[in-house]
């Protein structure tokens, strides 16, 4: 089965379109938007601060904690039953192990840095899009990072290579679809996220890896570009 054409007319290797914004929410010390597509995350970042109770306090470095949250009316397929669940605390736990390699925690002995992530609208790719908007909040709430990470979700549609699946690609039902997040480094390129729903073949999963580390260049310059209209706004 040949799959010609993607939704929307897109490219095979195209991203849908990106909006990202830093400091939308004022009460936070870090805070994002992030959209591509139908899919919008919001990211707020509270902290370094001490962390409570005390025995879980280290006083050699922070502690990172990540709370991924999609709203019950967001999702394009079954409504969301409101609280935690068991997707959302894999999502929370994933999106935590992706960010840890890139911020140092170092500089802040005994203390937390929690992160928010709430999905409003989704349309594929959700843990890709809240990695996103958290490593935006992050760098606006001045937390030092090593680098900045990006995430895209790529994979194959029945015959085709493709970046950036939306909810449509996912749900395909004319060829097998593999549908594979990928989370990297913009400087190192090192991976920290790499999750597969579906069986590719190891040089199919290559060329996944090549058109992510193209996609994630993108979208690292559009993270980069929100920040800096931020501060540039602000003088």
């Amino acid at each position: 089965m040949t799959y010609d054409k993607r939704p929307e007319g897109r490219k095979f290797d195209e991203l849908r379109p990106i909006v990202a914004k830093a400091g939308v929410i004022p009460n936070a010390e870090g805070s994002a938007y992030f959209k591509i597509g139908k899919t919008v995350a919001y990211a707020a970042v509270y902290g370094p601060r001490e962390l409570h109770p005390k025995f879980l306090q280290n006083p050699e470095k922070g502690v990172l904690r990540c709370l991924y949250n999609m709203m019950p009316f967001a999702g394009m397929g079954d409504r969301v039953r409101p609280g935690p669940n068991r997707r959302a605390k894999e999502i929370s736990l994933v999106t935590e192990k992706a960010i840890l390699p890139f911020i140092n925690l170092d500089r802040y002995p005994n203390a937390v840095v929690d992160v928010f992530i709430e999905l409003t609208q989704t349309d594929a790719g959700s843990r890709c899009a809240g990695i996103c908007a958290a490593a935006i909040a992050l760098a606006d709430a001045g937390i030092e990072m090593r680098e900045m990470i990006s995430a895209v979700a790529v994979g194959k549609v029945a015959d085709k290579i493709v970046v950036d699946l939306d909810y449509s690609e996912e749900i395909y039902e004319d060829g097998h679809v593999a549908d594979i997040p990928i989370a990297m480094g913009n400087v190192s390129q090192q991976i920290t996220l790499l999750q597969a729903d579906g069986y590719i073949t190891r040089e199919d999963l290559k060329k996944c890896l090549e058109i992510a580390k193209k996609a994630c260049a993108q979208i690292n310059e559009i993270q980069k570009k929100a920040l800096k209209q931020k501060y540039e706004g602000s003088k």
